[in-house]
């Protein structure tokens, strides 16, 4: 084997990019980075019925989308079944291997009957049938013995032979399974490091026993990462109505180099405990030997506060440019975006939530746009005293200068004539902006008030205030 580091990032086309598979893109990634090797892709699709291309243009985009990318050209496995064919016709001719014709029901069947545990029996071990059109090739597991390997995360762990079932190598359709596949490949890509999730571990010994009886003389090191959990500790699942797919994150706004940085965190920490860090950094602190063993909580919560700290990061230009595709009415929002741009940046935790908080500057009226849940907390819950800010407000508004400091000076008066003082004399202007904002904005929730009435104008503002007080 090479003693230059070769990895890869193997997935099989059957969904979009998962989280935990991105994870393990990126924990290649960096042993290969950090070692001066090679990341390199291979596309597992041998299983026809499931794969389909939109999901591999998928895996590609959503890679290069995290700013990863992979050494070399994308190797395919559906190109290269002859070698698997080969593979398979020396273990059988060396009785390695045998034909099976079990049918699934029949498998079950036989493990109820004999009341074991359920897996293949080793049922047409020794009946010597030759191949036909529902017949699977089978690997002949030995019987007695262990496997044992040496794990990067794990320390070392052991399978005992007899545990093991006579496990599938080519379909009844002739296409190789998993296991064979991924073991010729990786011997011929000559891969040094094999990183992935728990969830291949008790594939390994089998991985293992294929490769001793093709007489390859190659053995990975191997690191098998920890299972991503949901909240309730629970697999993270779309089934379970967790949010999994790269895409989604992406199109809610999340920034790539916030969920690379927050992806190296689930299961690997830096010795100093800072988790916010150029990668360039994690490349070079990361190790697998540091990488746990126990499930990793994927927090969503946890990956917007990473989010929000990158979104703030940045410069203006670059800020308002990472936000112009999800504006949904394209120049008409960036222009209001561009006067109070730092403000919103530093009270956004998602690209996404950019335009809701500042398309109250591009409406001509908010009529119809104010949220219901604001107005019933911020206005209508307030009744009179609701109703006595609006009015002071527009007074005090009217004749005023129109900058964000002369609108300050306006609203703390009108909050003292409409009665809004605490007992030591203050104003309680938390709760005076409250009608004003929402008459104004259409929501309990935006940038900072005055810098917002200065960029709305006068006019607009007044008008809005005056028609949330004959609502009310």
């Amino acid at each position: 084997m090479s003693t230059t580091p070769r990895l890869r990032f193997a997935p099989s086309p059957t969904g979009y990019l998962h989280v935990g598979s991105a994870r393990a893109v990126l924990f290649n990634w960096l042993v290969a980075r950090r070692e001066g090797g090679e990341m390199l892709l291979r596309i597992e699709d041998t299983d026809v019925e499931r794969n389909r291309p939109e999901l591999v243009a998928n895996i590609f985009e959503m890679i290069e989308w995290l700013g990863l990318g992979w050494d070399g050209d994308p190797v395919r496995q559906s190109e290269r079944f002859d070698l698997y064919t080969a593979a398979a016709e020396k273990l059988l001719a060396e009785g390695r291997a045998y034909w099976c014709d079990c049918t699934p029901e029949q498998v079950q069947a036989r493990a109820r009957e004999r009341g074991g545990p359920p897996g293949y029996d080793g049922f047409c071990r020794d009946r010597g049938l030759e191949r036909g059109p529902s017949t699977a090739l089978r690997f002949r597991t030995p019987e007695e013995g262990s496997t044992v390997f040496d794990d990067l995360v794990r320390g070392r762990v052991t399978f005992e032979n007899a545990k093991l079932e006579d496990f599938v190598l080519l379909r009844s359709n002739g296409t190789p399974t998993f296991l064979l596949a991924n073991i010729v490949d990786d011997a011929d890509m000559g891969i040094t490091h094999v990183v992935r999730g728990e969830e291949h571990l008790n594939g390994t010994p089998k991985y293992l026993l294929i490769a001793e009886a093709l007489g390859l003389g190659y053995r990975p090191a191997f690191a098998h990462l920890p299972v991503l959990v949901n909240e309730g500790r629970k697999k993270l699942s779309k089934r379970r109505g967790d949010a999994v797919s790269v895409a989604d994150f992406r199109d809610e706004g999340y920034l790539p180099e916030a969920m690379v940085n927050y992806l190296a965190t689930l299961g690997w920490g830096p010795p100093d405990g800072v988790e916010i860090r150029p990668l360039a950094e994690i490349v070079e602190l990361f190790r697998l030997s540091d990488v746990t063993q126990s499930p990793a909580f994927f927090d969503v919560r946890k990956l917007q506060h990473f989010n929000a700290e990158y979104i703030r990061a940045l410069d203006t230009v670059a800020f308002v440019d990472r936000a112009r595709p999800f504006f949904a009415h394209g120049d008409a929002t960036e222009r209001v975006l561009q006067p109070i741009a730092p403000l919103v940046q530093e009270r956004v935790r998602l690209l996404t939530e950019v335009e809701p908080m500042v398309d109250f500057l591009r409406l001509e009226s908010i009529e119809g746009a104010i949220d219901a849940a604001s107005w019933e907390k911020g206005v209508a819950k307030l009744g009179e005293r609701a109703a006595a800010m609006l009015d002071a407000a527009v007074a005090e508004l009217s004749p005023c200068e129109w900058n964000a400091a002369a609108i300050e000076g306006a609203l703390d008066a009108a909050a003292r004539s409409a009665g809004f003082v605490k007992p030591d004399g203050s104003v309680d202007m938390r709760r005076a902006q409250a009608p004003v904002r929402v008459a104004v904005t259409g929501r309990s929730v935006g940038p900072p008030l005055y810098e917002s009435l200065a960029v709305l104008g006068r006019e607009r503002t007044l008008d809005r205030l005056r028609a949330a007080r004959g609502k009310l």
